[in-house]
């Protein structure tokens, strides 16, 4: 029976691609991965998937990425391990994980602090010493591409610095995941993969799980020394 180039190529080589995309599978071997694109079952004339529609999920659904327009600049989303128990739960796509976005060369990321100001926070991208001792870098995702200039994206981050503020950090509704969905949705009309947060909504059923988590998680490193360069320079001027 004739097959159509899809069932062909999997069978020739397809299996043996990996599926570094998937939103269920976290632990992965490279440390830059692609999201997939929906899979589209349109223009099949094999009689295999004629007969047996099921095996239409069998195909592999990774597409290459579109190469950007002129102007456009990636928007790439850094995941970091918050702690040791993710080797042993992320297999599950449960895990404690931080994230930052990159973009034109810096890394955006959202804390919490008591202050009624902005927690977002500036790093160099993927350098987990930034954020401190517990933070252990585990991979990227590139989310898509964007038309915002270096410029347009700094006044992007005042804006939602009015929403992410530390004082409104909130373990189930308002964390750094919460910051990186919402800023990547501004970017670049996608979202982050949904395994990143699914703590969030486990952690609903804990009540006092924020409280139980260390300073360091909801304070990062960087987020403590920009605290303590805004809180001198809006202290007022000692006279010489």
């Amino acid at each position: 029976m004739r097959r159509c180039d899809a069932c062909r190529n999997r069978s020739e080589g397809g299996a043996s691609e990996g599926r570094p995309g998937d939103d269920r599978d976290p632990l992965i071997n490279s440390p830059i991965i692609l999201q997939e694109e929906p899979h589209e079952n349109r223009n099949f004339s094999c009689g295999i998937c004629t007969m047996f529609p099921s095996c239409i999920s069998l195909l592999p659904r990774r597409n290459e990425p579109r190469p950007p327009r002129p102007g456009q600049a990636p928007v790439v989303l850094n995941v970091y391990d918050m702690y040791w128990t993710n080797w042993y739960t992320a297999g599950a796509g449960v895990g404690v994980f931080h994230s930052g976005v990159q973009v034109h060369g810096s890394e955006w990321a959202y804390g919490g602090h008591p202050y009624a100001f902005t927690g977002v926070f500036e790093i160099t991208p993927r350098d987990e010493r930034e954020l401190g001792e517990q933070f252990r870098f585990r991979q990227s995702v590139h989310i898509g591409y964007t038309d915002f200039s270096e410029e347009e994206v700094r006044r992007l981050v005042t804006e939602l610095g009015k929403q992410f503020r530390g004082d409104r950090y909130h373990l189930m509704n308002n964390n750094c995941n919460h910051f990186t969905s919402a800023f990547c949705l501004a970017l670049c009309d996608h979202d982050i993969p949904s395994w990143v947060n699914r703590l969030a909504y486990v952690s609903s059923c804990v009540p006092f799980l924020q409280r139980c988590l260390p300073k360091e998680w909801l304070t990062p490193a960087a987020l403590q020394h920009s605290l303590a360069a805004h809180s001198r320079s809006s202290s007022p001027n000692t006279p010489q």
